[in-house]
């Protein structure tokens, strides 16, 4: 894989959706997957079920210029000590990229403003996991920070694989109505209502879509990309960005980079997709 990266003329990969938990998270999301058939109807073994150290080194030989560490809360009162941990793994990971993560509940504007103040440049919302509505009131004072400062989201509100209460895209445009100039990443291009999320990317310039999973064998028996959609990810070169959700993904990591390679959209699109647009969200040179 490293040698067709370079092949493309690219320094390496800028993969905006990469999972790193504090341990004890870590083993709680492992053990859930190991459930998959439970919750998904099929098996979803982990390909990248190693201590972090063995993972940040795969991450790096894989060719990742910058390592995020995307976190997400459950429930109320995690937001802070998760977002304390990802500073610290952004200061002893040299190519970490800080992240941090929010949640509806009193005093969320705050931190994330001190999360911004501390150097956070990729915030995490999972909207299934979470339980709650993106447009949800609480969340106000921290969506106007986040568009003042225009720091990355990458969004999970898409309602696959499992559908949830809030998931879909009405309350994601209707925050974008409020806040037209945020800058999002719709994770696994907003699957299964991929043309939905699309219509936001026409729509307001800072969305962006990521690819995590997506076109994959696996997810193909999921969440099929519709008619005319590969089209569309042509027309939208320059706001889609590569995305992997390593290490838990069931498939080699090189497998993502297949599936995109093979929906035939050009090496131009590549370079932009596995370079270009992930390094101007997070910043790397």
């Amino acid at each position: 894989m490293p040698a067709y990266v370079r092949s493309l003329g690219l320094p390496g990969l800028a993969d905006v959706h990469v999972h790193f938990l504090p341990d004890a998270m870590q083993r709680k999301v492992w053990a859930y997957f190991d459930e998959a058939e439970l919750h998904y109807g099929l098996p979803w073994p982990i390909s990248y079920r190693v201590d972090e150290e063995r993972r940040l080194e795969t991450l790096r030989a894989l060719g990742l210029r910058a390592i995020p560490a995307l976190v997400y809360p459950h429930k109320p009162g995690m937001v802070a000590w998760l977002n304390e941990w990802c500073a610290d793994f952004a200061r002893r990971v040299p190519d970490a990229v800080h992240c941090a993560t929010f949640y509806p509940e009193p005093g969320i504007g705050d931190e994330v403003a001190a999360a911004l103040d501390d150097g956070a440049r990729l915030f995490k919302m999972h909207v299934q996991v979470g339980d709650f509505t993106p447009d949800d009131d609480r969340l106000e004072p921290a969506w106007a920070r986040l568009e003042a400062a225009r720091v990355p989201v990458v969004l999970h509100a898409g309602s696959a694989p499992i559908r949830g209460t809030h998931t879909g895209p009405s309350a994601v445009r209707e925050v974008l109505r409020r806040h037209p100039d945020l800058v999002l990443v719709i994770a696994h291009l907003g699957m299964p209502e991929y043309h939905e999320f699309a219509d936001l990317a026409d729509e307001f310039t800072g969305v962006h879509l990521d690819t995590t999973m997506s076109g994959t064998d696996f997810t193909d028996r999921l969440a099929p990309f519709p008619e005319g959609y590969v089209e569309r990810l042509g027309a939208l070169r320059d706001r889609v960005v590569l995305g992997s959700d390593f290490p838990s993904i069931p498939y080699p990591y090189a497998h993502q980079l297949e599936a995109l390679a093979r929906l035939g959209l050009g090496d131009d699109w590549m370079r932009a997709v596995l370079w270009h647009n992930g390094a101007r969200l997070m910043g790397l040179t």
